[in-house]
């Protein structure tokens, strides 16, 4: 409580419930970096991102939002297995960034995913995944099914619907029923 004593804050800490709420409050606001899977998002009750983005500028002219290039995504499911298929641009706008992006990730040695859309958001959640699937094993002893983990991913970011995430995935692999 050094720095404490040097903000003067010793005053504050005296009473058991100024701390008690101050502790709180740290917890609430940090509790993302206890629970990797929980995002730190605005303290209001209800985001209103439709606000934020609304569909007329300063003037009062409607905003005309372009989205001229998006990622291909391709799946094919055969006797023997499954072929995936992307391109390989990384594109914000006009702009391009990347002409070789890896939009194809290994989530296991036996599941395969696609990514289409922000990078940020894929990255992360593809690596989540991967980790709950090595946590479906480990505790079950066997592997995730393709369709398991794909309800792990549609439950994972179904909590941040209307939020702004965007994020595409289509996984696909062999689990003990074959190719899907």
């Amino acid at each position: 409580m050094a720095l404490a004593d040097v903000c003067g804050m010793t005053d504050y800490f005296q009473s058991r419930d100024k701390l008690v709420d101050f502790e709180s409050e740290v917890h609430n606001l940090t509790g993302n970096f206890t629970n990797n899977i929980s995002l730190a998002l605005p303290p209001i009750e209800t985001p209103r991102f439709n606000e934020l983005f609304r569909d007329d500028n300063t003037v009062g002219k409607p905003v005309k939002i372009r989205f001229d290039h998006g990622t291909t995504t391709l799946g094919f499911q055969y006797q023997g297995g499954v072929l995936l298929a992307v391109d390989s641009r990384a594109t914000g706008g006009n702009f391009i960034g990347s002409q070789t992006m890896k939009k194809i990730v290994e989530i296991n040695n036996y599941l395969l995913g696609t990514l289409a859309g922000g990078a940020a958001d894929c990255v992360y959640w593809d690596r989540v995944l991967s980790k709950q699937c090595r946590i479906y094993e480990l505790r079950n002893r066997e592997r995730i099914s393709v369709a398991a983990a794909s309800k792990l991913m549609s439950n994972n970011v179904y909590y941040y619907k209307g939020m702004g995430l965007s994020m595409g995935m289509m996984i696909a692999g062999w689990d003990k029923r074959g190719p899907s």
